[in-house]
């Protein structure tokens, strides 16, 4: 990205000036703008314009309808532009644990572990810490909205605790509550939501609440139905359900459309190893779809296949999720990948050996679903998930000539195939910059190590402590 010799930190002064005054406008031009809105489409040489917080205009010569009069001036030649990217369902408070079993060898293993094991010992300021470091770790790789499936809900404080941790980050923030599947808590869950909204609601933050599809893991009390169904619409809010695979769940779905509870505003996370049935259920509607590519594929989770020739054939597009980061990436690049090549893979596979062409979906399909279905499914289609002048200003500056994006050939594929995080040089929220020149913005990284460590510290020597009491 060129700034016109400026010094870099002169640059982001001017920007975080912009962002403060409510008509303060800045101007990206001569970048590659994939707007991801399908009016619009994809400018090889275009501008953006930001007013405040929202996205006012997109063509290809902005300045010669004054844009640039007032405005910060950004010469983005070399990058592209693109919405950020929007992950439907992280259980963010696992943060401090990434990785910490990173062969987990089934959906069991994850939940005696996990859920079982480490989520009894947690304090509320671990809930903050896990939350904050899944935020931040969402702003380095492009993702500007995270719906976090909060299931670790013990007490008020621990919800405060996760809350507070996104309002802090200043990601775009869907927090979706759930109360604990094992383990003491203040049963103050689903009713406590009501006060979260009262509390913390914003422009920025939004609440769902969060479910299982049914009462096989954690009994009937976490389990959709009528009665959570109803809390929903009377507080105005939608609903994401997890652990949606297989009979069970499938069994489950035709109940609720029969009981009238499917529709826009319910989400269904994974959707693995559903009947013909469940599907044109969900399809007849217009219920939303959260896929999971890596957590299916390397958990295991019924069939082990990402959903997505089922959610499309049922006329559902879906939005896409990263699910645990204590066995799997934390990135959107690699959701959109790995649904990429699987989907393909399987097309092929399934037609080899005969004379019929596979149907594959493509590298705009999946950044499709990583932003404006995304968006969607986390019901905010009307705020982000595209450049599309009057929705919020959410939108990336990926930089297309570094060694490993040079030369900018297609920008969707050099989006989808080519990137990753060292490619985000820029990402706005809300017009607010969060990163620049390739750093997150406001984290002091001595202090989060600490913080990070000592809390992973506090939860396995609390959890050997209550092994070795129970022995």
């Amino acid at each position: 990205m060129k700034l016109d010799h400026t010094p870099r930190q002169a640059v982001l002064d001017q920007l975080r000036r912009a962002a403060a005054d409510p008509d303060g406008r800045i101007l990206f031009t001569g970048a590659t703008v994939v707007t991801m809105d399908p009016a619009l489409g994809t400018l090889p040489v275009g501008d953006v314009l930001v007013q405040g917080a929202t996205i006012a205009a997109v063509g290809t010569d902005l300045r010669a309808q004054g844009a640039a009069d007032g405005a910060v001036v950004i010469d983005a030649a070399g990058t592209i532009l693109t919405p950020g990217f929007v992950d439907t369902h992280r259980h963010a408070w696992e943060a401090q644990l990434r990785r910490i079993m990173p062969d987990v060898d089934d959906l069991g293993a994850y939940v005696t572990t996990t859920l079982l094991g480490y989520a009894p010992v947690y304090r509320p300021q671990d809930m903050y810490t896990g939350t904050k470091l899944a935020a931040l770790t969402a702003i380095d790789s492009g993702i500007t909205t995270l719906l976090d499936f909060s299931h670790n809900s013990r007490t008020a404080a621990h919800s405060d605790a996760a809350v507070r941790a996104l309002l802090d980050t200043g990601i775009r923030g869907v927090h979706a509550a759930m109360g604990p599947h094992f383990g003491a808590w203040d049963h103050q869950w689903p009713a406590d939501i009501g006060r979260l909204q009262k509390e913390y609601g914003n422009e920025l933050l939004t609440f769902r609440l969060a479910t299982l599809a049914t009462d096989e893991i954690a009994g009937p009390g976490l389990a959709y139905g009528p009665e959570l169904a109803r809390f929903a619409r009377e507080s105005g809010i939608g609903v994401s359900v997890d652990a949606v695979f297989g009979a069970s769940s499938s069994q489950a779905i035709l109940d609720w459309e029969r009981q009238g509870l499917l529709g826009p505003d319910l989400t269904l996370i994974h959707s693995t190893g559903l009947a013909a049935e469940a599907w044109r259920a969900i399809g007849a509607s217009g219920t939303t779809i959260a896929l999971a590519p890596t957590s299916d594929a390397q958990i295991g989770l019924e069939s082990a296949i990402p959903a997505v020739d089922e959610a499309l054939s049922a006329g559902v597009r879906p939005g896409l999720s990263i699910d645990v980061e204590v066995a799997l990436a934390s990135d959107m690049f690699t959701q959109m990948r790995a649904l990429h090549a699987i989907q393909r893979m399987r097309a092929v596979n399934n037609l080899y050996g005969t004379d019929r062409e596979p149907v594959r979906i493509g590298t705009a399909d999946v950044l499709d679903f990583a932003t404006l279905q995304g968006a969607r499914t986390n019901g905010l289609g009307d705020v982000t998930g595209s450049l599309t002048p009057g929705k919020q200003a959410d939108l990336l500056v990926i930089t297309a000539e570094e060694i490993n994006n040079m030369p900018l050939n297609d920008p969707i594929g050099t989006i989808v195939l080519g990137s990753d995080a060292r490619n985000i040089d820029t990402v706005l929220i809300a017009g607010h910059v969060r990163k620049f020149n390739g750093r997150v913005l406001d984290v002091d990284l001595t202090e989060l190590r600490a913080e990070v460590a000592a809390s992973r510290d506090h939860i396995l020597s609390a959890v050997q402590t209550a092994t070795e009491a129970t022995a």
